[in-house]
């Protein structure tokens, strides 16, 4: 569960804003969406071979 406790004399829209940043850290939003929309177990194979081969490529961009 994500909070945000109001320091004294807080503006409540600084508050908000804190509250949104730690909501898109934490990933809540993007578990949500994978867990709502089924994907099928090929497309789920093929787009992690796609993430390595892309984190591979950036890989040997920094080496150079």
């Amino acid at each position: 569960m994500i909070g945000v406790t109001l320091q004294t004399n807080e503006n409540i829209d600084r508050a908000l804003r804190r509250f949104k940043k730690k909501y898109e850290r934490s990933g809540i939003l993007r578990e949500y969406k994978k867990r709502t929309a089924f994907t099928k177990p090929s497309v789920e194979k093929r787009l992690s071979k796609l993430k390595a081969q892309r984190r591979q490529h950036r890989a040997t961009l920094e080496m150079e």
